[in-house]
């Protein structure tokens, strides 16, 4: 699983890629904008819908939180190259993205975005994609 590195003055946390909808924008228009960006994963197919979240940030000034679909993408490894520049990730506060191996996401101390990230990706690679998405929580 590819997973773009968040740091914060007090913790670092490891979540899937994606982003904000720009206006005019459909969610699937800002996968694949944002895919691209963070990883410069282009040219896949789009899969279903399997996890929504909502977190509110109330520590972050100027930024109250998001709503995130997040999708199933099926693609061979590739190695990162975002279409954005190191500053203009930074910006969005990445610092870095890498594939992580299923053993690797039980590691001790590791911060994921959602949480349960582990549990979740074990449940969809043994069950598949669930039939409606599930509500993932933080």
């Amino acid at each position: 699983m590819l997973l773009v590195r968040f740091e914060w003055p007090d913790k670092t946390v490891w979540a899937p890629p994606g982003g904000g909808i720009e206006p005019d924008e459909t969610p699937e228009q800002a996968i694949v904008r944002e895919l691209a960006e963070e990883c410069g994963l282009r040219d896949f197919d789009l899969g279903p819908c399997v996890w929504t979240r909502d977190h509110w940030f109330a520590e972050l000034a100027g930024w109250g939180g998001q709503s995130e679909q997040i999708h199933l993408i099926r693609t061979e490894t590739f190695e990162p190259a975002p279409e954005w520049t190191a500053e203009q990730l930074a910006d969005e506060g990445i610092r870095g993205q890498r594939w992580w191996a299923r053993e690797e996401l039980g590691a001790p101390g590791t911060i994921f975005a959602p949480r349960r990230l582990p549990e979740l990706l074990r449940d969809l690679l043994r069950d598949g994609p669930p039939p409606e998405p599930v509500d993932v929580g933080v």
